[in-house]
């Protein structure tokens, strides 16, 4: 392998890949242990940009509780093919092989015990490939046997051609609509895209009560279109986020109303009730913050009780039917999204190239032989923790070994 970004192109290739990221360099890895050569290009400075900023710079590459029903496409079963012949097993072989630790963090979830550089670094060895960088892809053109490249950097001639260049999530490390331009100059359909798994914007009247909040979280139950994720929410400054809303946004559209669930692990009508009796002179907000910070009960209390003043009254001058109403808000905040952050926060891209464009044994589109889409480009998206990773290296595996 080499990365360079001056030594010339050479003229002719077995497999010329397009984008340098975790789905394009694990189809250079099994197509170069088939014999085939490879050149990888990408318009960015440098490669796997992804792979080492995910999981806070220790890359959660892979969720051993991988299944189909952790993906989102228009065709459901697409995924099941790729994902069966290169299992999560496979790849922590791999990083076993190069002795990189790792560790479960918690509901599957694998990641690094170092840095996210570790497993680039791996892939790179792997790949017995030629890897260009600041090389944009200016002009494809199929040719009777294979397809012409033009480049920044010159052309080439390829017998396949892989498109391995991502969606459009997360613009300032490079994110173009390159793949999909690409798909459609060869006549495939492509599914609608949007921003997935990011965060929630609020109205301006909801934010403004909740500012306070800003970088305070806790447990909940995020519910929305009959899906339901318990993990961890954040409050921001522009909304809400956190695991539990990115996994819940991938199933919300404009206009779908949430349900989050506050307190899943109490009964908190059977606290109330209770509290009254035993410590009928505590306030509200006191018994609350046994269970939340003081500030968010009264916050919140303020948000849905306006004029009422009920975070500062004592247990036993509420009635039994205003504790039962409090509680029912704590377990079934219903609130409207203004919208998302986009795909400037977005960890991936929904949509993409049509899977019924693709054969899901080979990745190989059925228009245009000796073209391959996989990864993010393709209208397969997983749930958060490892999930897309482990479907960037099913695809790319998939397509190794068939360019």
């Amino acid at each position: 392998m080499s990365v360079s970004v001056t030594t010339p192109l050479p003229e002719k290739i077995d497999v010329l890949i397009i984008g340098a990221g975790a789905a394009g360099l694990m189809c250079a890895i099994k197509a170069s242990q088939r014999g085939r050569s490879v050149l990888v290009v990408d318009h960015a400075n440098k490669v796997g940009k992804k792979i080492l900023m995910s999981g806070g710079g220790r890359c959660n590459f892979t969720n051993i509780y991988t299944e189909s029903t952790n993906f989102l496409s228009q065709n459901p079963h697409f995924c099941k093919s790729a994902l069966s012949r290169f299992t999560p097993a496979d790849f922590i072989a791999l990083v076993n092989n190069h002795e990189i630790a790792f560790h479960e963090k918690k509901l599957g979830q694998v990641f690094c015990d170092d840095k996210a550089r570790n497993i680039l670094d791996m892939l790179l060895q792997e790949a017995r490939a030629t890897i260009r960088t600041h090389c944009s892809v200016e002009k494809v053109s199929a040719l009777d046997n294979g397809f012409e490249i033009e480049t920044r950097l010159g052309k080439v001639r390829a017998q396949s051609l892989v498109v391995a260049t991502g969606g459009l999530s997360i613009p300032k490390m490079g994110a173009t609509a390159f793949g999909y331009e690409l798909a459609k100059q060869f006549g495939l359909n492509i599914v609608p895209v949007r921003a997935g798994l990011v965060p929630f914007t609020l109205d301006k009247i909801i934010l403004d009560k909740l500012s306070q909040l800003s970088g305070s979280s806790l447990e909940v139950i995020a519910s929305c279109n009959e899906m339901s994720f318990k993990e961890n929410l954040l409050f921001t400054h522009r909304g809400l986020s956190g695991p539990a809303i990115l996994q819940i946004s991938s199933y919300w559209k404009p206009g779908d109303e949430l349900t989050i669930n506050l307190l899943p692990d109490i009964d908190l009508n059977e606290v109330l009730q209770e509290k009254q009796q035993t410590r009928a002179k505590a306030e509200l907000k006191t018994v609350l913050a046994e269970y939340m910070s003081r500030k968010m009960a009264q916050l919140l209390i303020e948000l849905w009780f306006v004029d009422m003043d009920y975070a500062n009254k004592v247990m036993n001058q509420f009635t039994k039917q205003q504790l039962q109403d409090i509680a029912e808000r704590f377990h079934s905040w219903k609130l409207k999204p203004s919208g998302t952050e986009g795909y400037r926060t977005a960890e991936v891209t929904f949509g993409g190239v049509n899977t019924d464009e693709l054969s899901s044994k080979t990745m190989e589109t059925k228009k245009q032989k000796g073209l391959y889409f996989i990864g993010e480009v393709v209208d397969v998206t997983g749930h958060l923790g490892g999930f897309n990773f482990q479907w960037a290296w099913a695809s790319g595996a998939a397509a190794g070994a068939f360019v």
